[in-house]
C-alpha cells in the first residue's frame, strides 16, 4: 500500500517521501488506519519491520489536525538510545510542520536537565522519556500532563524485563483516563497482556511475525569452545572485507572490552559500547559506526533493541543470548525493512541447549557450519548430551557447596543464585 492511500496530511507526505518511504509495511499498513480512528491498540512486530514510524506517522497527523499548542503525546520507552531515535524519527518527519518534540532520558548533564524540565514546563508537543527519568521529573511536582490524549508504549516487554512495570503505573497516575493508548512490542508474553487489560480500553489487536527473524537474514552457526571464538572472529571478519558493517554481540561488559582490544591488535577499526561509557561517549561511538567512520562494533544487549543504524552487513553472536527472544533482537539489527543480511552465532557446548532453545522459537534449524581447519576442531552438536552435563555439574556443585557448610556445622538452607551484575 502507498502512503497516500491512507489519508494523511500532505505536508507529512511530502516529509515521508523525502526520507525515503515509498510503501508501508505490513504493520504499518494495519496500525496506522486505527491509529486514525482513534482506537487503542496493542501491535506485536518483529524488530526491523518500521513500527516507529506506525505510530509516529499517525500521530503527526493527529497534532495537524487538532493542534493544541500543549503536551498532548507522551511515549515512553526502554532506553535512552531508542528515546534518541524515535525523537530523530518525529523530527525528520515534523520538520517544517511547527511540531516539538524533546527526548527525556538519563545519563544526561545539568544544561540537558533544565532544557527538559523547560520543555516540559512550556509543552512541547511530544515527549519521549524512559520511565525512571521522567519519574524524577514529576516527582518535583512541576510536570503537568493533564493535557495529554495520545500514550505510546514502544518496546513494552522491554521495559517490563528491565523492571519498569510499576514506574510505568505510577506515569499513568498522572495522566488522564480519557486518552488514547498504544502498546507495541516484539513479544505477546502474559505480562504484557497484563498490562495491556490495566491500560488499553478494547484495543485493537495486531499480530505480525512474532518472534522471528526478519525473511531477508541469513543465519548461520560455528560450534566452538570458548576459547577458539576470538580467532574465529578473526577469520570471519578477515573472510569478508567488503562488510564495512559489522556488529559484535557479547554477554558481558568485559566479554565486550576483551574482545574489542583483541581485534584492535589486529589493526581493525573496531570501538567497544556497553553502559560503563558515558552518554556523550556512546553517542560519539554510535555516531562514528553510523557514517561508517568505525568497521567494527561490539556490544552488549544494550544495543539489541531501539538502535536504527541502517545497512548492517553481518551480526556475530559471540555468546549465544541468555533469552532466546533476545537472538530474535539481536538478529533484527540486519536486514532492516527489506534488506538482507547476515547473522551468526557461535555456539559453545555449553550453549547448544539454549540454541535449541532458539531454534524451537524461530521454529527453524539454523545451519551449523565447519569450522575452519586453521581454527581446529568444534564440539559436535549434541544439545541432550550437554544439557545432561551441565545439569551434573551444577548439581554437584550445590551439593560440594551444602556438604561444606555442614562440615562447618553450619545449617545448609537454601542456596540462592546470585544475578551477574556485569551485564550491559
Amino acid at each position: 500500500m502507498k502512503f497516500e492511500e491512507l489519508g494523511v496530511h500532505d505536508d507529512i507526505l511530502d516529509a515521508i517521501s523525502y526520507m525515503g518511504f515509498k510503501t508501508t509495511t505490513p504493520i504499518q499498513e494495519q496500525a496506522i488506519p486505527e491509529i486514525l480512528s482513534g482506537n487503542d491498540l496493542i501491535a506485536c512486530a518483529q524488530t526491523g519491520t518500521g513500527k516507529t514510524a506506525a505510530f509516529v506517522i499517525p500521530l503527526l497527523d493527529l497534532i495537524l489536525e487538532h493542534p493544541a499548542g500543549e503536551t498532548t503525546t507522551l511515549i515512553l520507552v526502554p532506553t535512552r538510545e531508542l528515546a534518541m531515535q524515535i525523537d530523530q524519527q518525529v523530527q525528520g518527519i515534523s520538520y517544517g510542520l511547527g511540531i516539538h518534540s524533546i527526548a527525556i532520558y538519563g545519563g544526561s548533564d545539568g544544561d540537558d536537565w533544565g532544557q527538559q524540565k523547560r520543555a516540559l514546563t512550556q509543552g512541547a508537543e511530544i515527549v519521549i522519556a524512559t520511565p525512571g527519568k521522567l519519574i524524577s521529573h514529576l516527582n518535583l511536582g512541576y510536570v503537568k500532563f493533564d493535557t495529554i490524549k495520545y500514550l505510546i508504549l514502544d518496546e513494552a516487554d522491554r521495559m517490563l524485563d528491565i523492571g519498569f512495570y510499576e514506574d510505568i503505573i505510577k506515569i499513568i497516575s498522572f495522566l488522564p483516563q480519557k486518552r488514547q493508548t498504544l502498546m507495541f512490542s516484539a513479544t505477546m508474553a502474559p505480562k504484557i497482556r497484563m498490562l495491556a487489560s490495566k491500560i488499553l480500553q478494547n484495543p485493537k489487536e495486531i499480530n505480525i511475525s512474532m518472534s522471528k527473524p526478519a525473511e531477508g537474514v541469513l543465519q548461520a552457526a560455528y560450534l566452538c569452545y570458548d576459547n577458539q571464538k576470538t580467532a574465529l572472529i578473526n577469520h570471519l571478519i578477515a573472510d569478508k572485507p567488503d562488510y564495512n558493517s559489522i556488529l559484535i554481540f557479547c554477554s558481558t561488559k568485559k566479554k565486550v572490552t576483551e574482545l574489542a582490544r583483541a581485534l584492535q591488535k589486529n589493526k581493525l577499526s573496531v570501538e567497544p559500547i556497553s553502559s560503563d561509557l558515558e552518554q556523550t561517549e556512546r553517542e560519539k561511538v554510535l555516531q562514528g559506526f553510523k557514517a561508517r567512520r568505525t568497521r567494527i562494533l561490539v556490544a552488549t544487549d544494550v544495543l539489541s533493541r531501539g538502535i536504527d543504524i541502517k545497512e548492517i552487513n553481518l551480526i556475530i553472536n559471540y555468546d549465544v543470548p541468555h533469552d532466546a527472544e533476545d537472538y530474535v533482537h539481536r538478529v533484527g539489527r540486519t536486514a532492516r525493512a527489506d534488506a538482507t543480511g547476515v547473522a551468526l552465532t557461535l555456539v559453545s557446548d555449553n550453549d547448544m541447549g539454549k540454541f535449541e532453545q532458539i531454534e524451537k522459537l524461530i521454529e527453524k534449524e539454523v545451519i551449523k557450519l565447519p569450522l575452519p581447519g586453521q581454527i581446529g576442531t568444534g564440539p559436535e552438536w549434541n544439545p541432550v548430551k550437554y544439557r545432561r552435563s551441565s545439569a551434573r555439574k551444577n548439581f554437584k556443585s550445590r551439593n560440594k557447596g551444602q556438604g561444606q557448610q555442614q562440615k562447618k556445622g553450619k545449617p545448609s538452607g537454601k542456596i540462592t543464585l546470585r544475578k551477574k551484575s556485569d551485564q550491559q
